[in-house]
């Protein structure tokens, strides 16, 4: 199973930069998007219909904000739009989708760059870990894919010193991540693999961040802990520029 997490910052302007060539070469079974910032009627579903995927899609009440889908070439048993809780589902932050043997999830974080959306994003993180962990009882076997706005460690960010007290890097947000990963027992699949410094799947569009690799690794494929044995690869695709954020690859056997 190739599983691929994308923050696309907008599909509409990713589908004018040949993300569906993107899509048909990078091949993935499963593509869990984020940032979407468009409603149903605004997403060309024939197109990736004629790549063979089942799209689905949990878009925003605002318009052109937020927002997130899956795109399948399996067909889900079920697909859950949201997590049950009116202030994060009418922000399109989560839909999950249902098939043999696993469930994947895609979801997005809300940023705290304005610092005044700081307790919301925790309370997100808090509600989340909670939804997670509920689920888990019910589907043990999960993967939870999507652009987290945080970075876990130092090494995840390109100047943990002078970063520390910016949202995405704040020790609340950290602190939550390590108990995110502890208490719903995940694993992150990329640092599973890699243990080497500066991957990031984030930039800046500012100062030539990206060039000079000025990187955060805010997007995650978290897998539970009883699917360990059939990870096989996990990698961050950054030759991929539809985006400020690149994609990250997650392959395990099912």
């Amino acid at each position: 199973m190739k599983l691929i997490t994308y923050n696309v910052n907008g599909i509409r302007a990713a589908f004018t930069k040949d993300f569906l060539g993107w899509l048909k070469i990078a091949d993935p079974d499963i593509i869990c998007i984020q940032e979407s910032k468009a409603g149903n009627d605004q997403i060309d579903i024939e197109s990736l219909e004629k790549l063979g995927y089942h799209s689905y899609w949990h878009s925003a009440v605002r318009k052109g904000y937020s927002g997130v889908g899956i795109a399948s070439k399996i067909k889900p048993n079920h697909v859950e739009y949201g997590c049950g809780i009116e202030s994060y589902d009418n922000e399109g932050r989560v839909i999950r989708a249902d098939f043999d043997g696993f469930s994947a999830i895609s979801v997005y974080v809300p940023s705290a760059s304005n610092i005044e959306r700081l307790d919301f994003k925790m309370q997100f993180c808090h509600d989340f870990l909670e939804y997670i962990k509920n689920l888990k009882k019910e589907i043990p076997n999960l993967t939870i894919s999507g652009d987290f706005n945080i970075c876990h460690e130092a090494i995840d960010i390109h100047d943990p010193v002078r970063l520390k007290n910016v949202s995405g890097f704040l020790p609340m947000e950290r602190e939550w991540m390590t108990n995110f990963i502890n208490e719903c027992e995940l694993i992150d699949s990329f640092r599973f693999f890699n243990d080497q410094p500066d991957n990031y799947t984030w930039w800046s569009y500012r100062q030539g961040s990206r060039a000079k690799n000025k990187g955060w690794r805010l997007d995650y494929n978290f897998a539970s802990y009883t699917l360990k044995e059939k990870l096989t690869r996990a990698v961050i695709l950054k030759e991929a520029v539809h985006s400020d954020h690149c994609p990250a690859l997650l392959e395990f056997d099912v």
